[in-house]
């Protein structure tokens, strides 16, 4: 991890950037008189694949959901679909 000081990361904060987007460095430490005060690293967000489906088996749907779709959808678009 590396460790720069407020004014080399305001000087310097694109190329910073580039060190995560490459992962030569895998975090950065911005300090202030040598005290660390904030860590920059990469946003991981998780593949679309593992957010679907995140909630299965965490309610139930009981009876038939659907029975009530067509009154819905009148009630929005102003007649029948």
């Amino acid at each position: 991890m590396m460790q720069v000081n407020i004014a080399e990361a305001t000087t310097d904060f694109a190329r910073l950037i580039r060190l995560l987007e490459s992962r030569k460095e895998d975090a950065i430490t911005v300090a202030r008189d040598g005290k660390p005060i904030v860590k920059m690293t990469l946003v991981h967000e998780p593949p679309v694949s593992r957010r679907i489906g995140i909630a299965r088996g965490q309610f139930a749907v009981h009876g038939d959901f659907d029975a009530d779709n067509a009154d819905i959808a009148e009630g929005l678009s102003g007649g029948r679909l």
